[in-house]
């Protein structure tokens, strides 16, 4: 498989890796792997053509599309709270080193801030970037895409309570570039995933039944996007 890349700025590269998207993220001293793809590649190769400088990993979650190429890596940052999903797949291997909401990446001329988003997992980060005003990576925003909800760790309250944390800081970016589905998406679509989300809890939006990977699932449209759950409103 052939890895795409699009150039998001003269720093920052998306990569794109069949369904998913995985970034690298370059200051003057250091740059910063997003992810590493679905496919198992050398991604290290694939951060070389981009950038001399020596480069870090950090995962915005532990799902097996994120973390195949982690492999290359003898260690990577992780929120700790998303150990337990790395290690469920095959690609869990190497060392966890923890990263927390509020930790930078000083990259050389370049901060990246880790903010905790939990509810597609409960690990899930995504990074700010201050000065360019965007976020980089992640899954819990996504439009005209499908938000994973199914299955263990995954968790709608949680997810609510992640985005509304998120909007927080929605004074200090104006788009995100997430790993799938349409990039980048202006800020705005996540009041709308919020509303979606909480409608869904509060059974206002009926749920499809479908199957998914071999798993019985109910289909939510919110139209921005899509949810794939295994439960419908609140129990």
């Amino acid at each position: 498989m052939e890895l795409k890349t699009t150039i998001i700025d003269g720093r920052t590269w998306a990569i794109e890796d069949g369904g998913v998207r995985f970034f690298v993220a370059a200051g003057t001293d250091r740059a910063l792997m997003i992810d590493s793809g679905m496919s198992g590649m050398d991604v290290r190769a694939a951060a070389a053509e981009l950038t001399s400088l020596p480069v870090d990993l950090v995962n915005t979650h532990g799902d097996l599309d994120h973390v195949a190429g982690n492999r290359g890596f003898s260690s990577f940052y992780m929120h700790p709270s998303e150990a337990p999903v790395y290690h469920h797949g095959p690609a869990g291997t190497g060392t966890i080193l923890p990263v927390f909401e509020g930790d930078t990446f000083e990259l050389g001329g370049r901060t990246l801030e880790v903010i905790h988003v939990p509810g597609h997992t409960p690990g899930s980060i995504t990074l700010l970037d201050r000065e360019a005003r965007y976020l980089i990576g992640g899954d819990p925003v996504q439009e005209d895409g499908g938000i994973y909800m199914f299955g263990p760790y995954r968790d709608m309250e949680a997810y609510c309570l992640g985005l509304a944390h998120l909007l927080e800081y929605a004074d200090a970016f104006d788009v995100v570039y997430p790993s799938h589905a349409k990039m980048p998406v202006d800020k705005e679509v996540i009041g709308k995933l919020l509303a979606g989300a909480e409608d869904i809890l509060s059974g206002k939006i009926p749920g499809e039944p479908a199957e998914l990977h071999g798993f019985p699932i109910l289909t939510y449209d919110i139209g921005v996007c899509r949810f794939f759950c295994d439960r419908m409103g609140k129990e």
